[in-house]
């Protein structure tokens, strides 16, 4: 899909879908207004009719509008124009973009960015606008022999504007929207992809092809021999249960200049592209989402190439350790002892507790590149999604400046976090009669517990670990990957690099 910014006055443009904004109480925004009146006062008599209240995100599209040379027009309801918020944009733009999507038309001219929205410039508009087109568009329909609906026929999305400033702005949004689309698409993909063609080394070669496709990525896969000579100790023990070998991924991006020694934002992403339970085995209903366990290795190549389409002027690194955990006769057994590379021992109370081994490993792993802040990300507790359901990842963080610009870009980019406590006393949860720590803490605030595992891998830089168990796909009619936290990071790198 095309995103382009235009000069055409709306009410003079010739587009297969005009999409114009309506506020409660048949209220016109200004472009609206001039529809109304080059049309002979056709908005009018429509909002008379009672078809549409302008509520948000009500939609009504008409057809051969006559005066006009756009083919149809998309009327959006805004709800009250002094209520306008981002929420409310983001479903205005939704609707507008599931409507547009689900017609016929090959492109459209979407003029919501001149709705009035205090402390956002045109540019954030544009970007929430082409997300929801993103977001619209998107299927998974890759491994069907027969697809069971027509690809969206629409091709072009246009974005009016007056004068160079405007513009300037206009671009901005479509750079990063459009860039910011591709990642979460990526990230989509691979999620959505089946355990056994998205394996440990299927990530890798993914992430090798991110290195071939911008000049700023280079790409390192360590494998298990060189892991086990790094003394990866809790990692290697997930993939022994596996005849699929483990793999560390390291993405390196530059988008500073060589003499600039800039310390990189690390971005550590869960990579169990398939996650049995182990000898503690899951149950099998719902057993097939546990592809979606490799959702924060995911995030973090969509957000690489996120910021690799901006061009974004920051160092960053993504390590993603990744294996698949599953049941064997060598597999890891409740009671086994493991060494990290940290040389901490952990005693195994749950093989299904696998994701803070192969994490622990890599967060020591990363210490390597005197990191500025280290983010993790992983779908790593059920107790998330009870404490907070599919609205918003947990945070926590041994920094609380740290944590309070990632729940800002979470504000911003409407992929919301919510802080929870990291403290001592659920630490003591982690103590082992046999070993330095144990891999769960009880039934008690399992996402917290789990967290306080992993500072203890984390001493020595900032970090913040962020539990997208709940935000990081769908189930049920719906079942698909979201994408998330691809915007909620790719929203912080770009406030950092701009030195916010």
């Amino acid at each position: 899909m095309e995103f382009t910014a235009t000069a055409a006055i709306p009410a003079k443009a010739t587009s297969a879908c005009l999409i114009l904004g309506i506020y409660e109480g048949q209220k016109l925004t200004p472009s609206a207004i001039w529809i109304n009146e080059v049309s002979g006062g056709l908005l009018n008599r429509v909002l008379k009719g009672g078809d549409l209240k302008g509520k948000v995100g009500d939609t009504l599209m008409l057809h051969q509008p006559e005066g006009i040379g756009c083919q149809r027009l998309l009327l959006v309801g805004c709800g009250q124009e002094q209520e306008l918020n981002d929420r409310a944009f983001r479903r205005i733009s939704e609707a507008a973009a599931k409507a547009v999507v689900a017609s016929n038309a090959r492109d459209t001219l979407c003029t919501l960015g001149e709705l009035p929205l205090a402390g956002r410039e045109l540019d954030w508009k544009v970007r929430q606008v082409i997300e929801a087109f993103g977001q619209a568009s998107y299927r998974f329909d890759q491994l069907m022999s027969k697809k069971p609906e027509e690809p969206p026929r629409l091709a072009k999305v246009n974005f009016p504007h007056t004068g160079r400033a405007e513009g300037a702005l206009v671009k901005l949004g479509i750079l990063q929207g459009r860039a910011l689309i591709e990642g979460m698409t990526l990230s989509k993909d691979l999620a959505n992809l089946p355990g056994n063609i998205c394996t440990p080394s299927y990530l890798a070669e993914q992430a090798r092809s991110l290195a071939k496709a911008y000049k700023g990525i280079k790409t390192t896969v360590l494998d298990e021999k060189q892991m086990e000579r790094l003394g990866m100790g809790a990692l290697l023990s997930v993939s022994r249960g596996s005849r699929q070998p483990a793999k560390l991924i390291v993405l390196e991006y530059n988008g500073t200049s060589a003499r600039n020694k800039q310390r990189p934002v690390v971005l550590v992403g869960k990579g169990l592209t398939f996650d049995a339970g182990g000898i503690s085995l899951k149950p099998g209903p719902g057993m097939d989402e546990m592809k979606y366990d490799m959702c924060g290795g995911a995030s973090v190549l969509g957000t690489l190439k996120a910021i690799a389409g901006m061009e974004l002027p920051i160092n960053v690194v993504g390590v993603i350790p990744s294996s698949e955990n599953l049941p064997d006769g060598d597999a890891n057994k409740p009671g086994d002892i493991v060494t990290s590379m940290s040389g901490q021992t952990i005693e195994i109370l749950n093989t299904d507790a696998e994701g803070r081994l192969i994490l622990c490993d890599a967060l020591t792993y990363v210490k390597k590149f005197n990191p500025e802040v280290v983010i993790d990300i992983a779908t790593l507790t059920g107790a998330c999604v009870i404490a907070l359901g599919a609205h918003a990842a947990g945070l926590l963080s041994n920094n609380d400046a740290l944590a309070a610009k990632l729940l800002e870009a979470g504000q911003k980019s409407g992929d919301r976090a919510w802080q929870l406590p990291l403290w001592e006393e659920y630490d003591e949860q982690l103590k082992s009669p046999f070993a330095d720590m144990a891999n769960i803490g009880g039934k008690e605030a399992g996402t917290i517990t789990a967290a306080s595992f992993l500072a203890r891998y984390t001493k020595e830089y900032t970090w913040a670990h962020l539990d997208i168990a709940g935000t990081a796909w769908k189930s049920g009619k719906e079942k698909g990957a979201t994408g998330r936290p691809v915007p909620l990071l790719t929203q912080y790198l770009i406030d950092k690099a701009k030195g916010d």
